[in-house]
């Protein structure tokens, strides 16, 4: 990806039927089946190495430990890689169409952190994000804005400007705001590969511990009320 980032329930329903006939019992047991199981929702992490999983194992990139995250609280989730190493928020614009593909009911958007080592203006960064969330947001898709903050070393006043795009963003299209990818990780020696930037597979785990109470409630915002509570298959 870049090279520094720098210290940066239904139950069963119980019917007691008394009949004489067969088929009334089993007419009657149709008719008290529970609703059928809610389809598994779809999340797609859309970002560049921190969420791909750069040099782990599968099961140890972000969104592998995020499904199974989500799965341990019950809910039935898919969690879709749609991360490429050393993408740029322009990058996320150009792939849009080849991620809808994967028809999902939320986006986690983790974008940004190449830009700014690049030193691309953060006006720039902050249009194509913005022309991100206008086409998610007008195919009715929930967000999650994943935002990044600048290397110390791009100096204090594109630091400001860019670390302040996000919560803007935010705002501005109504979607919810993890305000640091790497919170927790990021200068944590133990959490992050030699070099430096990439988490561990237990970065990983600390980021999708801090960022699971964001994305579970974005989802259900997503769900429509009949379908909550209901078990995966």
């Amino acid at each position: 990806m870049f090279k520094a980032l720098g210290l940066w329930a239904y139950g069963p329903l119980r019917c007691r039927v008394k009949a004489s006939g067969l088929g009334l019992l089993v007419g009657l047991t149709v008719l008290a089946a529970p609703p059928a199981y809610a389809e598994p929702h779809t999340i797609v992490a859309f970002g560049d190495s921190l969420s791909a999983g750069y040099n782990l194992p599968h099961d140890a990139a972000f969104p592998n430990q995020l499904e199974t995250a989500l799965a341990e609280q019950g809910l039935n989730v898919r969690v879709v890689n749609a991360g490429v190493s050393g993408d740029t928020t322009a990058g996320g614009v150009a792939r849009l169409d080849w991620m809808l593909g994967d028809a999902p009911d939320l986006v986690i958007v983790e974008l940004g952190a190449n830009d700014a080592l690049r030193g691309i203006a953060p006006t720039q960064v902050e249009a194509n994000l913005d022309a991100i969330l206008t086409r998610l947001t007008a195919e009715g898709v929930g967000v999650v804005l994943a935002g990044m903050y600048a290397p110390p070393n791009m100096g204090a006043e594109y630091a400001q400007s860019f670390n302040a795009l996000y919560p803007r963003l935010a705002e501005r299209h109504g979607v919810p705001l993890y305000p640091f990818f790497l919170d927790g990780v990021a200068a944590e020696r133990d959490l992050l590969q030699s070099d430096g930037m990439h988490p561990t597979a237990e970065g990983v785990a600390e980021i999708v511990r801090r960022i699971l109470p964001t994305v579970q409630q974005a989802l259900k915002a997503e769900t429509p009320e009949a379908e909550r509570g209901r078990p995966s298959q």
